[in-house]
C-alpha cells in the first residue's frame, strides 16, 4: 500500500495550532478577555505604523471598515415591547 507524502507528514503549523487552542482553553475567562483586548491593541499598533496615521483616526478608519457590506440587523429595527 502507497501512503501519499501528505498523509505521512505532520504538520508543523497544525500542532501549533492544536497547541496555542489548548493554551487558550486552559486560561481563566478573565485571562482570554485581557488576551483578546491584548491582541486587539497589538493589530492597531500595527496598523498605525503601518498606515502613519494617528491612533484615534486609525480606530475610526477600521471601525467604518468594518461596517462596509454590513446588512442591518433585523431584531435591532423591531420595536420592543
Amino acid at each position: 500500500m502507497i501512503v501519499p507524502y501528505t498523509d505521512a507528514m505532520r504538520s508543523v503549523a497544525d500542532d501549533l495550532r492544536r497547541r496555542t487552542i489548548a493554551e487558550v482553553l486552559d486560561l481563566a475567562p478573565a485571562a482570554r478577555i485581557a488576551l483578546a483586548l491584548a491582541l486587539g491593541d497589538d493589530d492597531l499598533d500595527l496598523f498605525v505604523r503601518t498606515s502613519g496615521l494617528d491612533r484615534d483616526e486609525a480606530r475610526r478608519r477600521l471601525r467604518a471598515q468594518r461596517q462596509i457590506g454590513r446588512a442591518p440587523s433585523v431584531a435591532g429595527a423591531r420595536p420592543r415591547s
